[in-house]
């Protein structure tokens, strides 16, 4: 049984690790902050971590991203994509309309709490019907949904999933209140370890590689692409992050549609650490298109 390190109970990581793993057997450990997700795999608590790098609406995770280049050396062995559903969670009875018993007054919420990722994709919603309600972010959508579970009466609400919801026993007041319907998130199991699913999902060879360009080179990204372009390589991400080690300093984080084992893309790399240039390879892995998002709600 394969032990998977994730963000706590109810969480949108836990959702998708479900879709993801279906039925097969796991062992989840909750953590309750990003960091100690990524120690779990680290310090051999757990076979894998769910890490979510990337969403739709709020792009790059970039905590997420730092800790993968800086804090741990663990590569990527699978990447996923699920659906970020965020709704409105609290106690339906605290916000009933005194003249409608069906329906909600939520000029009786004063706070709502949630990761603040999960806060910014549901802006509009909080503007037009509560703008009066303080926001506070929280380590994650699931321990908002706790802490207003641990304070009944004061008006607290929390952006979260449906699982969370069910989870710590509340009510969703709103469904589906994030600002856009097209709201994915794009997750990634790292681990020592490659895996191999038992469905038979849609895959697309993948490979994410850091490259660190020389100093007083001009042109080099240019050519480092230009490595790619003539070979028909595919980029499906690049982005530039500081190395952390000088102002105006980066690195290329950049995400490559083919398989490390393809002659091509190492020839590729050849070229490009032939220019000077520096490259990590931080996995090699099958990317999963998972058409079927529907997930029964169960702990």
């Amino acid at each position: 049984m394969k032990v998977i390190a994730l963000l706590p109970e109810g969480s949108v990581s836990h959702e998708a690790v479900l879709n993801l793993f279906g039925d097969e057997p796991v062992q989840l450990l909750h953590c309750k902050q990003i960091s100690d997700v990524f120690l779990a795999t680290a310090n051999g608590r757990s076979q894998y971590s769910v890490i979510p790098i990337e969403n739709t609406i709020e792009g790059s995770v970039s905590l997420h991203m730092d800790w993968l280049v800086h804090q741990v050396d663990i590569p990527m062995q699978v990447e996923w994509v699920y659906p970020s559903i965020q709704n409105l969670i609290g106690n339906k009875e605290e916000f009933m309309s005194g003249s409608d018993s069906n329906k909600l007054d939520y000029s009786k919420v004063r706070k709502v709490l949630s990761h603040p990722v999960a806060m910014a994709q549901c802006t509009k919603f909080l503007s037009a019907h509560m703008p009066q309600a303080e926001l506070e972010h929280v380590a994650s959508t699931s321990e908002a949904v706790k802490l207003v579970k641990e304070r009944p009466g004061e008006g607290w609400t929390a952006i979260g999933t449906a699982l969370g919801a069910k989870t710590h026993g509340l009510d969703i007041l709103a469904d589906k209140v994030t600002d856009h319907d097209n709201n994915f998130t794009r997750f990634v199991l790292i681990g020592q370890e490659p895996i191999k699913l038992s469905k038979n999902y849609p895959t697309q060879d993948k490979t994410s590689i850091l490259v660190t360009l020389p100093e007083d080179f001009p042109g080099a990204l240019h050519q480092v692409l230009s490595a790619f372009a003539w070979r028909k390589l595919n980029l499906s991400r690049i982005e530039s992050r500081p190395t952390k080690k000088r102002l105006g300093n980066y690195y290329f984080y950049m995400d490559v549609l083919s398989s490390l084992e393809s002659v091509l893309l190492q020839s590729a790399i050849g070229e490009i650490e032939a220019l000077g240039c520096h490259v990590r390879i931080l996995g090699s892995y099958p990317s999963y298109s998972i058409m079927n998002h529907k997930l029964e709600v169960r702990k």
